[in-house]
Formats: C-alpha cells, structure tokens, sequence
C-alpha cells in the first residue's frame, strides 16, 4: 500500500477512536440532513467534528477534547470565543428583544462606525449575510450601467447566489439556464486579461467584483500593482468596482482598500462585523447606494425580516470597538509569525511547503513556489494537506482542510509557536508521503 494511504489510514483510525461521540452524532445526522449537516465547508472525512463549546482561541468537542482553534470560524471571530464584550452586550440586547419590525438605533451606530472607518463607503445597508450583500452590489451595478455582464476571479467565491457558481464559463447544475453568458471570469493577478476582456466587452459588462486577497482560492495576495490596475481599468470603461472585504476588512481599520490606498465604488462586509452573529453589509458611492432609497426614487428593492436585527448589531459594535489599530497590529503580527516559522520549517525538513496570504490571515500550499492564482493554488498537492489536516486534528489543532489559518486577539505567541511545533511534528510523520508524492506537488 502507498504511504500516503497508510498515513491516512492510520491517523483517521486514531481520529474515529478519539471521536465516537462525533461520529454518532454524524450518524444520526445524516438521517435528517444531506450529507450529515447544512453546511459543505465543514464537512471531512471520515466524519466532521462536533464542538460542544468554545471561549478564547480555544474550543472543546462533544468527546471532551480540547482544540488550538486557528480558523476562528472561517475568520469570522476576530476576538476569539465568547469574548466577555460580545457576550455582555448580546446579552443585554436579548433582554430587551432580538427583533423588531421597525428601525434599529444599534444598526445605526454600526453603519456609522463602519463609515468613519473606510472612507468609500458614503451610504450603508445591513443584510444577514455576505452572500446577500454581494447579490445586492451587483444588482445596484447593473441598475446603474444598464449592463448586464460582471467579472469574477478564477476560483473566487462571493457567496450562493448563481452568479458566483458559474467556473470558467461553465454553470454548476440546477442555475438559471443561459447565467452563465453574463459572468466573464479571469486569472487573479493577471493584469493582461483584465486589459483585454474590457477593451472586447466593456460596453456589457456592468461590474468587476474581487478579493483583495483571494480567500478559498488560497488566501492569495496581489501582486504590486494588481489592484491599482483594476481600479484604472474599471474607471476608464466606466465599469463598478467592487471589493469584497468579507474576509479582508480584518487587516487594517480601513481593510484592504486603506492598506493598498484604493477606493472602489461599492464594498461588501460580513463575518467580523458581526462578531459571531450572521450579518453582511453593502455600500459605496452614494449615487449607487441610493438606488435603494424610497426618499430618492430608488427603484431597487432590499429587504429581509431579520436585515439590521439588534443582535448582531450590537455584537458587530462591541466587536470592532474591541478591533482597534493596536490589536490589528498584534494579530497581523502573528500572521507573520506563522509564515516565518513554517518557512523555517520547510526549509529545515526539505519540503515543498509554503504560505500565503497577508496579515491575520495564512494558507498552506504543499507546491513548489508560492502560488499567484486559484489555477496554481489547485496544482498543488491537496492529499498532502488533507493528511497534514487530519494529523492537527489528533494533536489538538483545529483548522480547516484547505489549508486556511486565521488568527485571534486572543492567540498568543505561544500559540502560534506551539502550533508551528505541531506542523513539525506532523510533518516529520508525513515524510514518507511527502518523498513519494514529491513529483505530484511540481
């Protein structure tokens, strides 16, 4: 038998032993729910994980175990677990009620903070997740041009609604016939393509939507010069520019667009803005925002019963009021920590391993060189990183299969140290692997 297949099987053996509790309940989930849960980013074999409870950068599962947890819930729990801020203010905020059908000061206060953090943003509306937010970007966008095609990233992923389901040029099953001729897709750093596309289709093509760093692609940073590409290229043809900062807002006050001094016409946000509470946000340009606006002859429709909710209002306010400069700062810095370490890692062991990404926020790649696009990032060695994953898991580390770390005000150095000792250790396991899969990850 290979040694990859021996490794594997021998740590999911060593997973399942300390997981039977996790595993019956995947048992009995799979009665009730497709697949054993609602959601497919957690899901891995031979089972997922079930946590009972979490509190700093720390989680426990149902079997009692305790877990180093470096996704902070797929970076959106910037503070860590039940961080007492958050908890307080929701907790006061549950007494007094979670929803109603009227305006909510709490939401007030959180768009006003948002705007006095990141300049672009002129006018805000709330919504419950990152996926209606950019849903509505692109509607607002095309409702100006009169345009009806946008332009996504190869491998980029901006939500569930059809539009971003569409790889390549070809739809996944059971989207709108036809949805597929009004996304263009491109190579992220690839300033040519954009050049291009927009000088043949510019006249139909009402948006370009991107990640300031690609996260499910890979965390993939941008080159010098890339965004500011972008935005030249979008302003000549008169193309909407959006920056997704659902993941990205996390790396400076003003997120990615104050880091790279940019200003595009519209930005989405959610996951820290609502401190551990389903939230998304959209805004930009006034002239697109009101669109919205029943005072102004908006003629775009927004709404949800729960849009602006005062739960995750308030756990949004408490969250960034937490997030100032100093503790942005401090977990940029452990970012570079990890990065550093795995480097010296990588180089001591001998292996094909590297990170990406910026700040907070890293992604392993088992490649030969970092990779610049999703195309590169998905050539490298996935087997590697899932064995790498499912070793964590026995060793106490929680992370998230593709190889994603995202780091918490409540991480230590000592932290990150220890978890850098554990990616030794389980590198040292793998090496029989590693050697005989070596010509697969180049």
């Amino acid at each position: 038998m290979p040694a990859f297949d021996t490794l594997l099987a021998e740590v999911e053996a060593d997973y399942r032993h300390r997981t039977p509790t996790s595993a019956a309940l995947y048992d009995r989930a799979r009665a009730s729910m497709p697949g054993g849960d609602t959601r497919q980013t957690v899901f891995f074999t031979p089972y997922p994980l079930f946590l009972a409870h979490g509190e700093g950068s720390y989680v426990t599962d149902v079997d009692g175990h305790r877990y180093f947890d470096c996704s902070s819930c797929w970076s959106a729990l910037v503070l860590g677990h039940a961080h007492p801020a958050v908890t307080e203010a929701v907790g006061e905020q549950l007494a007094r009620g979670t929803a109603y059908n009227a305006a909510s000061p709490q939401a007030l206060e959180l768009i006003e903070l948002l705007r006095d953090r990141i300049p672009s943003l002129q006018r805000v509306r709330l919504t419950n997740t990152g996926s209606e937010a950019t849903m509505l970007a692109v509607r607002a966008a095309r409702a100006a041009t009169g345009r009806r095609k946008i332009v996504k990233m190869i491998g980029a992923y901006h939500g569930a609604h059809d539009d971003w389901h569409v790889h390549e040029g070809e739809p996944q099953p059971g989207l709108i016939p036809g949805n597929d001729a009004f996304v263009r897709e491109v190579s992220f750093n690839d300033k040519t393509a954009v050049t291009d596309l927009l000088n043949a289709e510019a006249s139909d093509i009402a948006a370009l939507i991107v990640e300031p760093v690609m996260g499910v692609a890979g965390s993939l940073p941008p080159l010098d010069g890339y965004l500011q590409h972008l935005r030249a290229e979008t302003e000549r043809h008169g193309v909407v520019l959006i920056f997704d900062e659902v993941i990205t807002l996390r790396l400076a006050l003003g997120g990615a667009q104050a880091l790279y001094d940019l200003r595009p016409d519209l930005t989405t946000l959610g996951k820290i803005i609502g401190g551990g509470h389903p939230i998304g946000a959209f805004g930009g340009d006034a002239r697109l925002m009101e669109q919205f606006s029943p005072l102004r002859g908006g003629h775009l429709s927004h709404s949800g019963t729960f849009n602006a909710n005062p739960v995750s209002a308030v756990a949004g306010l408490a969250t960034l009021r937490q997030l100032d400069a100093d503790t942005i700062s401090y977990i940029n810095r452990l970012g570079d920590r990890f990065a550093a370490a795995v480097a010296a890692i990588a180089q001591a062991r001998d292996v094909p391993l590297h990170t990406t990404g910026l700040g907070s926020i890293r992604n392993l790649h088992f490649a030969p060189t970092p990779p610049l696009h999703a195309a590169q990032a998905a050539a490298g060695d996935t087997g590697l990183r899932r064995l790498l994953h499912r070793k964590l898991l026995t060793l106490g580390v929680l992370a998230v299969e593709r190889g994603m770390f995202a780091f918490a005000a409540t991480t230590t150095e000592a932290d990150v140290d220890d978890l850098a000792a554990k990616i030794d250790g389980a590198i040292a396991w793998m090496r029989s692997a590693i050697a005989e899969r070596r010509p697969q990850a180049s």
